[in-house]
């Protein structure tokens, strides 16, 4: 008997040791409002912080420029006219850039499907603006009201489990 209540946390305190010792690397995993595009040489990544921003609170739009090779620019120039329903809703004018990496805050006014039009100015030799075409979605903030009754039903769920599985549970281990 006293070598099966052992059992349990001996195999516990193994699965943990060992599960956690074998994870030795991390991957970040891409943003969910993020997207890539190439055109000529250059390629463009738009991301959003959080993932689904929500309306009317602070965001940040991430930019990242890279040739072909994925090496980061050293110098760019660029604007974003930002679209809602075709219809154009905003601009952030053109920067200057220094290094690869641009990050901008934004509020999103609107819940739904906005469309990023990323135009980068001085990276073709002829002059020519390039045009990459992102699209970004926001949610309503009463969208988080659907994981939270997720996550509120499957605590309910698991708490008439544990009210049928551990009286049954108790009394066999009053009853030995």
């Amino acid at each position: 008997m006293k070598i099966k209540k052992m059992w349990l946390p001996c195999s516990l305190v193994f699965l943990i040791f060992f599960s956690t010792a074998t994870i030795y690397e991390a991957n970040a995993h891409s943003l969910f409002n993020s997207a890539e595009s190439t055109i000529g040489d250059y390629r463009v990544q738009i991301a959003t912080l959080p993932e689904i921003p929500s309306t009317g609170e602070k965001s940040q739009i991430l930019l990242r420029v890279t040739d072909r090779d994925l090496n980061e620019v050293d110098r760019f120039t660029s604007g974003i006219r930002i679209f809602f329903n075709d219809e154009e809703v905003d601009t952030i004018p053109p920067q200057a850039h220094d290094d690869g990496h641009w990050q901008t805050d934004y509020v999103f006014q609107r819940s739904g499907n906005h469309i990023f039009r990323v135009d980068l100015y001085d990276v073709e030799k002829d002059g020519s603006v390039i045009t990459y075409t992102f699209n970004v979605s926001t949610q309503n903030p009463f969208g988080y009201i659907f994981i939270y009754s997720i996550a509120a039903g499957s605590m309910g769920f698991a708490i008439i489990l544990g009210y049928i599985y551990l009286p049954k549970k108790l009394r066999s281990r009053t009853k030995s």
